[in-house]
């Protein structure tokens, strides 16, 4: 059970940033994770009352508010039909509706976990977060920074034209998965990102006419845990990246 000093729901991004920057300050999201910690805290910090909880769409992009819950990216019409569903089928695996309706993107993003389906499926498209003070930074270039206490205000994905597709091995329904990959196909232009390797997801852009599944799994690196090893998941990514590829083919 989280343990806390203080309380804070802030009035404004400038100041839960001033609050952040105390080490033994954290920001909440939607304490899925964060609930079952031990370690006492000193302020917790409150986004909800900022207006951060919509997903907006324009001609040029989608933005996803940091509070925005998975259940909303699963559910939202023009995400899904823009991308081919491919937010329902990366968010319809994780846990449960009423774990998905209290976890959000922002958490989702920004704990840059490796079994994240959300952070491998946005790898794959063209995506960028927007940070109080860092700005807006690719997802790709996010991914692989240091945790810092910076304020992640939004996540933007640009309309492009990809269309993408998504898929996961889990050894139960609602376990973490295995592995995850995503893929987009813009023309030639071919993006894939495979992520619990148990590492976190990394990125992979080829052009070509027909990419070779076998060679794309193999730029990636694999470890071993407690599900699956190392050999097991390059062998699966070969075989879904295959699949990915043939269902974007003939979409």
């Amino acid at each position: 059970m989280i343990k806390a000093r203080e309380y804070v729901k802030a009035e404004s991004l400038s100041e839960a940033w001033e609050l952040n920057q105390k080490k033994s300050s954290v920001i909440l999201g939607g304490m899925m994770w964060l609930k079952m910690s031990s370690l006492p805290k000193g302020t917790l910090i409150d986004l909800s009352g900022l207006g951060l909880d919509t997903i907006e769409e324009t001609e040029e992009e989608f933005r996803i508010g940091c509070m925005c819950t998975l259940r909303q990216l699963e559910l939202h019409e023009g995400l899904n039909q823009y991308f081919n569903g491919v937010f329902k089928e990366c968010t319809r695996h994780i846990v449960g509706v009423q774990f998905r309706n209290g976890a959000t993107a922002g958490g989702s993003v920004f704990g840059r976990y490796g079994f994240s389906d959300i952070l491998t499926c946005l790898m794959a498209l063209d995506t960028s977060v927007e940070l109080y003070q860092g700005g807006i930074v690719p997802i790709a270039e996010f991914a692989k920074m240091p945790y810092d206490r910076d304020v992640l205000v939004s996540i933007r994905i640009r309309k492009d034209g990809r269309k993408a597709a998504y898929t996961t091995q889990r050894r139960t329904k609602t376990d973490f998965p295995l592995i995850a990959c995503c893929a987009a196909r813009k023309g030639s232009e071919w993006y894939f990102s495979v992520g619990a390797r148990p590492a976190r997801a990394e990125l992979v852009a080829v052009s070509s006419a027909a990419p070779d599944p076998e060679e794309i799994a193999e730029r990636f690196s694999y470890g071993d845990n407690v599900r699956g090893s190392g050999e097991y998941r390059r062998e699966l990514a070969k075989i879904y990246l295959a699949r990915l590829i043939k269902g974007l083919k003939e979409a």
